[in-house]
Protein backbone atom coordinates (compact mmCIF):
# COMPACT_ATOMS: atom_id res chain seq x y z
CA UNK A 1 0.00 0.00 0.00
CA UNK A 2 2.52 2.51 0.62
CA UNK A 3 4.77 1.84 -2.03
CA UNK A 4 1.42 2.06 -4.34
CA UNK A 5 1.46 5.73 -2.28
CA UNK A 6 4.77 6.58 -3.26
CA UNK A 7 4.25 5.80 -6.81
CA UNK A 8 1.33 8.34 -6.81
CA UNK A 9 3.19 10.95 -4.63
CA UNK A 10 6.53 11.01 -7.33
CA UNK A 11 3.49 10.61 -10.76
CA UNK A 12 2.17 13.90 -9.29
CA UNK A 13 5.04 15.93 -8.66
CA UNK A 14 6.49 14.76 -11.88
CA UNK A 15 3.21 16.30 -13.75
CA UNK A 16 3.41 19.12 -11.97
CA UNK A 17 7.09 19.65 -12.93
CA UNK A 18 5.72 19.35 -16.32
CA UNK A 19 3.04 22.03 -16.20
CA UNK A 20 5.48 24.39 -14.20
CA UNK A 21 8.00 24.19 -17.19
CA UNK A 22 5.03 24.44 -19.85
CA UNK A 23 3.96 27.50 -17.74
CA UNK A 24 7.63 28.82 -17.72
CA UNK A 25 8.04 28.55 -21.98
CA UNK A 26 5.09 29.28 -22.87
CA UNK A 27 5.48 33.08 -23.38
CA UNK A 28 9.12 31.97 -25.30
CA UNK A 29 6.92 29.64 -27.59
CA UNK A 30 4.09 32.29 -28.30
CA UNK A 31 6.72 34.88 -29.29
CA UNK A 32 8.83 32.26 -31.32
CA UNK A 33 5.08 31.03 -32.78
CA UNK A 34 4.13 34.49 -33.82
CA UNK A 35 7.65 35.81 -34.80
CA UNK A 36 9.26 32.95 -36.58
CA UNK A 37 7.14 29.93 -37.08
CA UNK A 38 3.68 31.76 -38.99
CA UNK A 39 5.44 34.21 -40.76
CA UNK A 40 7.65 31.04 -42.08
CA UNK A 41 4.72 29.18 -43.56
CA UNK A 42 3.22 32.64 -44.71
CA UNK A 43 6.35 33.39 -46.84
CA UNK A 44 6.21 29.71 -47.67
CA UNK A 45 2.95 30.31 -49.19
CA UNK A 46 4.06 33.76 -50.76
CA UNK A 47 7.05 31.54 -52.76
CA UNK A 48 4.03 29.31 -54.48
CA UNK A 49 1.54 32.24 -55.09
CA UNK A 50 1.65 35.59 -57.38
CA UNK A 51 1.39 37.99 -54.82
CA UNK A 52 2.38 41.49 -55.45
CA UNK A 53 2.92 43.02 -52.18
CA UNK A 54 -0.26 44.64 -51.37
CA UNK A 55 -3.22 43.81 -49.65
CA UNK A 56 -3.16 39.93 -47.32
CA UNK A 57 -1.05 37.02 -49.25
CA UNK A 58 -4.52 35.21 -48.52
CA UNK A 59 -6.96 37.21 -50.38
CA UNK A 60 -8.63 35.75 -52.85
CA UNK A 61 -7.23 37.87 -55.71
CA UNK A 62 -4.08 35.62 -54.82
CA UNK A 63 -2.68 32.75 -56.82
CA UNK A 64 -1.58 29.53 -56.39
CA UNK A 65 1.14 29.18 -59.42
CA UNK A 66 2.84 25.92 -58.24
CA UNK A 67 6.61 25.95 -58.75
CA UNK A 68 6.72 28.49 -61.16
CA UNK A 69 8.70 30.73 -59.28
CA UNK A 70 11.45 28.07 -58.69
CA UNK A 71 11.49 27.04 -62.12
CA UNK A 72 11.78 30.36 -63.55
CA UNK A 73 14.73 30.19 -61.18
CA UNK A 74 16.67 27.15 -62.17
CA UNK A 75 15.36 26.51 -65.31
CA UNK A 76 13.53 29.40 -66.85
CA UNK A 77 16.23 30.44 -69.23
CA UNK A 78 16.06 33.67 -68.87
CA UNK A 79 17.55 36.48 -67.38
CA UNK A 80 15.86 35.91 -63.63
CA UNK A 81 17.64 32.33 -64.34
CA UNK A 82 20.98 34.01 -65.32
CA UNK A 83 20.81 36.14 -61.88
CA UNK A 84 20.30 33.65 -59.80
CA UNK A 85 23.12 31.49 -61.03
CA UNK A 86 25.40 34.32 -61.06
CA UNK A 87 24.37 35.37 -57.40
CA UNK A 88 25.02 31.47 -56.77
CA UNK A 89 28.27 31.79 -58.10
CA UNK A 90 29.69 34.77 -56.41
CA UNK A 91 28.15 33.50 -53.27
CA UNK A 92 29.95 30.41 -53.63
CA UNK A 93 33.32 31.85 -54.30
CA UNK A 94 32.49 33.96 -51.15
CA UNK A 95 31.94 31.03 -49.05
CA UNK A 96 34.74 28.63 -50.11
CA UNK A 97 37.10 31.63 -49.50
CA UNK A 98 36.07 32.46 -46.37
CA UNK A 99 34.78 30.13 -43.91
CA UNK A 100 38.25 27.82 -44.38
CA UNK A 101 40.06 31.45 -43.89
CA UNK A 102 38.50 32.94 -41.28
CA UNK A 103 38.64 29.46 -39.59
CA UNK A 104 42.33 29.07 -40.02
CA UNK A 105 43.07 32.59 -38.80
CA UNK A 106 40.72 32.60 -36.03
CA UNK A 107 42.32 30.00 -34.61
CA UNK A 108 46.14 30.69 -34.85
CA UNK A 109 44.98 34.15 -33.33
CA UNK A 110 43.16 31.79 -30.05
CA UNK A 111 46.44 29.78 -29.68
CA UNK A 112 48.46 33.08 -29.72
CA UNK A 113 46.23 34.57 -27.13
CA UNK A 114 45.74 31.81 -25.04
CA UNK A 115 49.47 31.12 -24.56
CA UNK A 116 50.40 32.08 -20.64
CA UNK A 117 53.77 33.70 -21.94
CA UNK A 118 52.15 36.33 -24.03
CA UNK A 119 52.15 39.74 -22.21
CA UNK A 120 49.03 42.07 -22.28
CA UNK A 121 46.71 38.80 -23.49
CA UNK A 122 43.86 40.80 -22.12
CA UNK A 123 44.86 44.05 -24.52
CA UNK A 124 45.31 41.56 -27.96
CA UNK A 125 42.05 39.91 -27.62
CA UNK A 126 40.50 43.24 -27.46
CA UNK A 127 41.87 44.52 -30.18
CA UNK A 128 41.10 41.36 -31.88
CA UNK A 129 37.55 41.01 -31.60
CA UNK A 130 37.31 44.82 -31.85
CA UNK A 131 36.12 44.62 -35.38
CA UNK A 132 33.30 42.16 -34.72
CA UNK A 133 31.45 44.77 -32.49
CA UNK A 134 32.20 47.44 -35.19
CA UNK A 135 28.54 48.25 -37.04
CA UNK A 136 29.17 46.24 -40.55
CA UNK A 137 27.88 49.22 -42.14
CA UNK A 138 30.50 51.70 -41.15
CA UNK A 139 33.46 48.75 -41.98
CA UNK A 140 32.02 48.35 -45.30
CA UNK A 141 32.43 52.30 -45.65
CA UNK A 142 35.91 52.31 -44.49
CA UNK A 143 36.77 49.26 -47.13
CA UNK A 144 35.36 51.53 -49.64
CA UNK A 145 37.87 54.51 -48.49
CA UNK A 146 40.47 51.93 -48.46
CA UNK A 147 39.86 49.86 -51.45
CA UNK A 148 39.37 53.08 -53.60
CA UNK A 149 41.68 53.47 -56.56
CA UNK A 150 43.50 56.10 -54.64
CA UNK A 151 43.10 54.46 -51.24
CA UNK A 152 45.42 53.56 -48.94
CA UNK A 153 45.62 49.99 -50.37
CA UNK A 154 46.74 50.72 -53.66
CA UNK A 155 48.96 53.58 -52.21
CA UNK A 156 50.88 50.93 -50.00
CA UNK A 157 50.89 48.76 -53.07
CA UNK A 158 52.95 51.71 -55.16
CA UNK A 159 55.41 51.44 -52.58
CA UNK A 160 57.04 47.99 -54.15
CA UNK A 161 55.80 48.45 -57.45
CA UNK A 162 52.55 46.85 -57.59
CA UNK A 163 49.56 49.34 -59.74
CA UNK A 164 46.80 48.20 -57.57
CA UNK A 165 43.25 47.62 -59.24
CA UNK A 166 40.58 49.67 -59.22
CA UNK A 167 38.94 47.15 -56.67
CA UNK A 168 35.10 47.95 -56.44
CA UNK A 169 34.90 48.57 -60.21
CA UNK A 170 36.65 45.49 -61.53
CA UNK A 171 34.55 42.96 -62.66
CA UNK A 172 37.13 40.08 -63.80
CA UNK A 173 37.36 37.07 -61.95
CA UNK A 174 40.64 36.70 -60.22
CA UNK A 175 41.25 33.30 -61.48
CA UNK A 176 40.85 34.73 -65.42
CA UNK A 177 43.34 37.43 -64.38
CA UNK A 178 46.32 34.82 -63.35
CA UNK A 179 45.02 32.91 -66.63
CA UNK A 180 45.13 36.02 -68.88
CA UNK A 181 48.86 37.10 -67.11
CA UNK A 182 50.33 33.56 -68.96
CA UNK A 183 48.40 33.93 -72.18
CA UNK A 184 44.90 32.13 -71.85
CA UNK A 185 42.04 34.96 -72.71
CA UNK A 186 39.63 32.70 -73.27
CA UNK A 187 38.53 28.78 -72.33
CA UNK A 188 37.68 25.83 -74.11
CA UNK A 189 34.81 24.99 -75.72
CA UNK A 190 33.68 22.76 -73.39
CA UNK A 191 33.91 25.04 -70.91
CA UNK A 192 32.56 28.03 -72.83
CA UNK A 193 29.52 26.41 -74.69
CA UNK A 194 28.16 24.68 -71.90
CA UNK A 195 26.04 26.66 -69.02
CA UNK A 196 25.06 25.85 -65.49
CA UNK A 197 21.94 28.22 -64.08
CA UNK A 198 22.63 30.48 -67.57
CA UNK A 199 25.87 30.97 -66.90
CA UNK A 200 29.00 28.80 -68.31
CA UNK A 201 31.61 26.74 -66.83
CA UNK A 202 33.72 29.27 -67.75
CA UNK A 203 32.64 31.64 -65.65
CA UNK A 204 31.89 29.71 -62.81
CA UNK A 205 35.60 28.78 -62.61
CA UNK A 206 36.19 32.63 -62.90
CA UNK A 207 37.28 32.82 -59.13
CA UNK A 208 35.67 35.77 -57.55
CA UNK A 209 36.20 39.44 -58.85
CA UNK A 210 38.46 41.86 -57.61
CA UNK A 211 35.19 43.46 -56.16
CA UNK A 212 34.33 40.56 -54.12
CA UNK A 213 37.81 39.60 -53.20
CA UNK A 214 37.66 42.76 -51.10
CA UNK A 215 33.99 41.72 -49.65
CA UNK A 216 36.52 38.31 -48.55
CA UNK A 217 38.92 40.52 -46.84
CA UNK A 218 36.30 42.00 -45.28
CA UNK A 219 34.91 39.39 -44.28
CA UNK A 220 38.01 37.51 -42.52
CA UNK A 221 38.77 40.79 -40.93
CA UNK A 222 35.75 41.42 -39.05
CA UNK A 223 34.61 37.92 -38.10
CA UNK A 224 37.35 36.12 -37.11
CA UNK A 225 37.71 38.05 -33.81
CA UNK A 226 33.93 36.46 -32.93
CA UNK A 227 35.42 33.07 -33.92
CA UNK A 228 38.39 33.17 -32.05
CA UNK A 229 36.60 33.58 -28.83
CA UNK A 230 35.07 30.50 -29.25
CA UNK A 231 38.38 28.93 -29.89
CA UNK A 232 39.93 30.49 -26.25
CA UNK A 233 36.88 29.23 -24.61
CA UNK A 234 37.48 25.67 -25.33
CA UNK A 235 40.88 25.71 -25.55
CA UNK A 236 41.10 26.91 -21.82
CA UNK A 237 38.70 24.02 -21.32
CA UNK A 238 40.96 21.25 -22.15
CA UNK A 239 42.59 19.06 -19.79
CA UNK A 240 46.61 19.29 -19.67
CA UNK A 241 47.04 15.66 -18.83
CA UNK A 242 46.81 14.53 -22.26
CA UNK A 243 49.39 16.45 -23.51
CA UNK A 244 51.57 16.02 -20.86
CA UNK A 245 51.63 12.22 -21.94
CA UNK A 246 52.22 13.08 -25.08
CA UNK A 247 55.07 15.33 -24.37
CA UNK A 248 56.49 12.59 -22.08
CA UNK A 249 56.41 10.11 -25.46
CA UNK A 250 57.92 12.71 -27.51
CA UNK A 251 55.48 13.99 -29.45
CA UNK A 252 56.68 17.56 -30.90
CA UNK A 253 54.72 21.09 -30.99
CA UNK A 254 53.55 20.33 -34.06
CA UNK A 255 52.28 16.74 -33.31
CA UNK A 256 50.46 17.60 -30.14
CA UNK A 257 48.44 20.48 -31.65
CA UNK A 258 47.45 17.95 -34.55
CA UNK A 259 47.44 14.43 -32.44
CA UNK A 260 45.95 15.88 -29.15
CA UNK A 261 44.57 19.28 -29.06
CA UNK A 262 43.02 19.46 -32.68
CA UNK A 263 40.59 16.74 -32.19
CA UNK A 264 39.57 17.90 -28.56
CA UNK A 265 38.02 20.71 -30.48
CA UNK A 266 35.35 19.40 -32.67
CA UNK A 267 32.78 20.01 -31.32
CA UNK A 268 33.81 24.04 -31.57
CA UNK A 269 35.17 23.81 -35.24
CA UNK A 270 31.72 22.41 -35.65
CA UNK A 271 30.29 25.41 -34.28
CA UNK A 272 32.78 27.78 -35.96
CA UNK A 273 31.93 26.09 -39.42
CA UNK A 274 28.52 26.11 -39.34
CA UNK A 275 28.00 29.90 -38.64
CA UNK A 276 30.58 30.91 -40.50
CA UNK A 277 28.50 28.42 -43.34
CA UNK A 278 25.70 29.89 -42.48
CA UNK A 279 26.84 33.94 -42.22
CA UNK A 280 28.38 33.65 -45.48
CA UNK A 281 25.23 32.59 -47.43
CA UNK A 282 23.19 35.14 -45.53
CA UNK A 283 25.61 37.91 -46.65
CA UNK A 284 23.62 41.20 -47.57
CA UNK A 285 24.66 44.41 -45.53
CA UNK A 286 27.69 44.26 -46.46
CA UNK A 287 26.27 44.64 -50.49
CA UNK A 288 23.67 46.83 -50.19
CA UNK A 289 26.36 49.40 -48.59
CA UNK A 290 28.83 48.66 -50.89
CA UNK A 291 27.95 47.99 -53.99
CA UNK A 292 24.66 46.61 -54.82
CA UNK A 293 25.75 43.79 -56.70
CA UNK A 294 28.05 46.21 -59.33
CA UNK A 295 30.35 45.75 -61.11
CA UNK A 296 28.10 43.68 -63.92
CA UNK A 297 27.02 41.70 -61.15
CA UNK A 298 29.84 40.36 -59.46
CA UNK A 299 28.89 41.05 -56.31
CA UNK A 300 25.65 39.99 -56.59
CA UNK A 301 24.24 37.58 -53.83
CA UNK A 302 21.17 35.31 -53.20
CA UNK A 303 20.06 37.29 -50.29
CA UNK A 304 20.42 40.49 -51.64
CA UNK A 305 19.18 39.33 -55.44
CA UNK A 306 16.02 38.15 -53.35
CA UNK A 307 15.83 41.69 -51.95
CA UNK A 308 15.75 43.44 -54.82
CA UNK A 309 12.84 41.19 -56.33
CA UNK A 310 10.68 41.28 -53.57
CA UNK A 311 10.73 45.30 -52.33
CA UNK A 312 12.16 46.66 -55.78
CA UNK A 313 10.48 44.20 -58.58
CA UNK A 314 7.62 44.02 -56.49
CA UNK A 315 8.05 40.30 -57.01
CA UNK A 316 7.60 38.96 -53.80
CA UNK A 317 6.83 35.22 -54.79
CA UNK A 318 10.55 34.63 -56.30
CA UNK A 319 11.69 36.70 -53.45
CA UNK A 320 10.70 34.15 -51.36
CA UNK A 321 11.65 31.02 -53.39
CA UNK A 322 15.51 32.58 -53.17
CA UNK A 323 15.12 32.65 -50.13
CA UNK A 324 13.87 28.89 -49.37
CA UNK A 325 16.17 27.80 -51.80
CA UNK A 326 18.94 29.16 -49.79
CA UNK A 327 17.97 27.68 -46.84
CA UNK A 328 17.99 24.25 -48.72
CA UNK A 329 21.34 25.18 -49.52
CA UNK A 330 22.04 26.08 -45.69
CA UNK A 331 21.23 22.86 -44.66
CA UNK A 332 22.61 20.58 -47.20
CA UNK A 333 26.06 22.38 -46.55
CA UNK A 334 25.85 22.24 -42.65
CA UNK A 335 24.24 18.07 -42.71
CA UNK A 336 27.81 17.33 -44.96
CA UNK A 337 29.70 19.40 -42.70
CA UNK A 338 28.62 17.54 -39.72
CA UNK A 339 29.01 13.87 -41.26
CA UNK A 340 32.77 15.22 -41.99
CA UNK A 341 33.58 15.97 -38.25
CA UNK A 342 31.36 13.26 -37.57
CA UNK A 343 33.33 11.09 -34.99
CA UNK A 344 34.77 7.99 -36.57
CA UNK A 345 35.76 4.32 -35.22
CA UNK A 346 39.63 4.21 -35.06
CA UNK A 347 40.81 2.16 -38.34
CA UNK A 348 42.68 -1.58 -37.95
CA UNK A 349 45.58 0.10 -39.67
CA UNK A 350 45.95 2.78 -36.83
CA UNK A 351 45.04 0.15 -34.09
CA UNK A 352 47.62 -2.20 -35.02
CA UNK A 353 50.23 1.38 -33.90
CA UNK A 354 48.87 0.93 -30.63
CA UNK A 355 48.99 -2.93 -29.91
CA UNK A 356 51.39 -3.63 -27.83
CA UNK A 357 53.18 -7.17 -29.22
CA UNK A 358 52.87 -10.27 -27.81
CA UNK A 359 55.98 -11.10 -25.72
CA UNK A 360 58.40 -14.11 -26.80
CA UNK A 361 57.35 -17.14 -24.40
CA UNK A 362 61.46 -17.69 -24.24
CA UNK A 363 61.71 -14.18 -22.96
CA UNK A 364 59.06 -14.34 -21.21
CA UNK A 365 60.30 -17.48 -19.83
CA UNK A 366 63.56 -16.35 -18.33
CA UNK A 367 62.28 -13.72 -17.09
CA UNK A 368 59.95 -15.51 -14.52
CA UNK A 369 62.92 -17.64 -13.84
CA UNK A 370 65.06 -14.75 -12.85
CA UNK A 371 62.19 -13.52 -10.61
CA UNK A 372 62.31 -17.03 -9.38
CA UNK A 373 65.96 -17.10 -8.53
CA UNK A 374 65.98 -13.43 -7.21
CA UNK A 375 62.85 -14.29 -4.57
CA UNK A 376 64.75 -17.60 -3.44
CA UNK A 377 68.16 -15.43 -2.99
CA UNK A 378 66.04 -12.99 -0.98
CA UNK A 379 64.23 -15.51 1.02
CA UNK A 380 67.55 -17.67 2.09
CA UNK A 381 69.20 -14.28 2.79
CA UNK A 382 66.61 -13.51 5.39
CA UNK A 383 66.53 -16.49 7.11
Amino acid sequence: MSTLTSRSRRSGFRRGEAASGWLFTAPTIVIIGLFVVIPVFMALWVSFSDWGGRGSPFASTVNFVGAKNYSTLLAGGGLDEQNFGTALRNNAWYVVLVVPIQTAVSLILAILVNRAILRGRGFFRTAFYFPSVTSSVAITVLWLFLFGTTGAVNKVLSWVGIHGPNWFNDPNGVLHNILSVVGVKTGPAVLTGNTFLGVSWWDWLAGPSVAMSAFILMAIFTTSGTFMLLFVAALQNLGGDVTEAAMMDGANGWQRFWRVTLPQLRPTMFTVLTLGLIGCWQVFDQIYTGTQGAPGNTTLTPAYLSYTAAFSNQNWGQGAAIAFILFVIIVVFTIFQRWVLRDRAVSKRRMRLYRVPPADPRIAAASAAAASDSTEKTSGGAS
